[in-house]
């Protein structure tokens, strides 16, 4: 393999294809050209849609182009996502929406038209499909494919292949994606974030010392209570993880240790699968003005449990456990989980057991959101099922299906729980 800095680099030109070695491509000019020893040989592409939401409302709306966009909520709400722009004012994601527009006070404010983004999502997807069968979307905004063996399929490599896509989403549909290329799908992932918008980069053999330096909290699933137990134990980069034995991993972190080490060290035998990998399950809504009360919380949390039941059933799971999230009116989260005794798609077991865990924090603090979630998950055929000592339970379900045959064919306003209709409770939460 030639070295990094080989007149022999595979390189190519993302405007045309062309393969170069040159600084600027001799077909079309462009300085545009990605170079990698292992460029031609990786195979799993990892694709994200560039700041989703807001491309697709900058497309249809051009005059936006130069302006920055943020697409979410009022006032009270948060931001949903938002274009590059806004980001250089230091508006992100999850962002308080007052937050937001004082840092950014000219940005253009959107509300989310989830049907538009499913749509656009679809016709991505499509594309996708035309180039492997193996495509797992992760989200509504990004995929993994699997390009092994498609070289003469398409008469390229998978990289000039997957170019060829983020020119054609780019031009026929109107977003732009970054790319990221790698042997396996957590160096994809990584490879992905670095560079963007329309960005393409390569991991390989060198991704150890080129993510050695980076934070912890860089690798996916290492989130803040990970984070903070790691530097209790007084490792900050990726490479002071990736230097742990299997043993010390182990000794130190638990279980879960030496396949941490392992990502931090790059190593991933995930196969890409044609299905969404569902971890969680979840639904919440934020209030137009603080709530105090379990009785006033209590009706939110029945509407949110019926809309997660109908969501295990879609997706084809069960609720093994629950979480029950609030946000104080000062911003501060609360997260409090429990598992349940059997898997359940029930939304009266999912409140009866989010209920209890609602009266020990409703303790007159102001809560402006509230939401409830499904993890673990498993299999949808384990729930409800009951045994000789609660036979009840197979009937509460037959009971709910036919409840969701009605609201099926006349509304969901059909059947409705006492809870549900208690004075101020608007019919359908503004929930996610």
């Amino acid at each position: 393999m030639p070295g990094r800095n080989s007149p022999l680099m595979p390189a190519f030109c993302r405007d045309c294809d062309t393969r170069t070695q040159s600084a600027l491509c001799p077909a079309c000019g462009s300085a545009r050209i990605i170079r990698h020893p292992e460029l031609f040989s990786a195979c799993i592409a990892h694709i994200d849609c560039d700041a989703f939401y807001a491309s697709v409302e900058k497309r249809d709306r051009p005059e936006l182009r130069d302006v920055p966009v943020i697409v979410g909520g009022g006032r009270r709400g948060v931001v949903t996502t938002c274009c590059y722009i806004a980001r250089l004012y230091g508006v992100r994601s999850a962002m308080p929406m007052f937050k937001a527009l004082a840092l950014c006070p000219k940005a253009v404010v959107i509300k989310p038209d989830m049907a538009k983004y499913v749509l656009v999502s679809r016709q991505i997807r499509a594309l996708m499909d035309h180039l492997t069968p193996l495509v797992q979307p992760l989200s509504i905004d990004e995929a993994v494919l699997d390009l092994s063996g498609t070289e003469a399929l398409h008469g390229a490599p998978p990289a000039i292949t997957v170019n060829r896509l983020a020119r054609q989403i780019e031009n026929a549909i109107g977003v732009t994606i970054s790319v990221g290329m790698a042997d396996n799908r957590l160096l994809a992932k990584l490879a992905a974030e670095r560079g963007k918008p329309r960005g393409f980069c390569v991991l390989g053999s060198e991704a150890a010392s080129v993510l050695a330096p980076e934070p912890v909290s860089l690798l996916p699933g290492v989130g803040p209570a990970q984070v903070r137990r790691l530097q209790n134990l007084g490792i900050t980069r990726i490479g002071q993880l990736a230097a742990l034995s299997d043993r010390a991993a182990g000794q130190n972190l638990g279980d879960e240790g030496p396949a941490l080490a392992a990502r931090a060290r790059g190593e991933d035998r995930r196969a890409v699968h044609t299905g969404r990998e569902v971890k969680s399950v979840s639904a919440e809504t934020t209030f137009d003005s603080d709530i105090f009360s379990p009785a006033a919380l209590e009706p939110y949390l029945w509407r949110l449990c019926e809309k997660l039941g109908r969501r295990l059933n879609e997706q084809e799971v069960a609720a093994a456990g629950i979480v029950l999230k609030l946000k104080t009116a000062a911003f501060v989260s609360r997260t409090r989980s429990r598992q349940l005794c059997n898997p359940t798609q029930l939304p009266e077991t999912l409140f009866e057991a989010a209920k209890t865990l609602l009266a020990r924090e409703a303790d007159g603090t102001a809560f402006r959101l509230i939401g409830i979630g499904a993890s673990p998950l498993c299999p949808a055929h384990l729930a409800d099922q009951g045994d000789l000592a609660d036979s009840a339970t197979p009937r509460r379900a037959a009971r709910q299906a036919a409840i969701d045959s009605l609201r099926q064919r006349f509304g969901n306003q059909i059947v409705t729980r006492g809870i549900a209709a208690r004075r101020g409770l608007p019919k359908t939460p503004a929930s996610k």
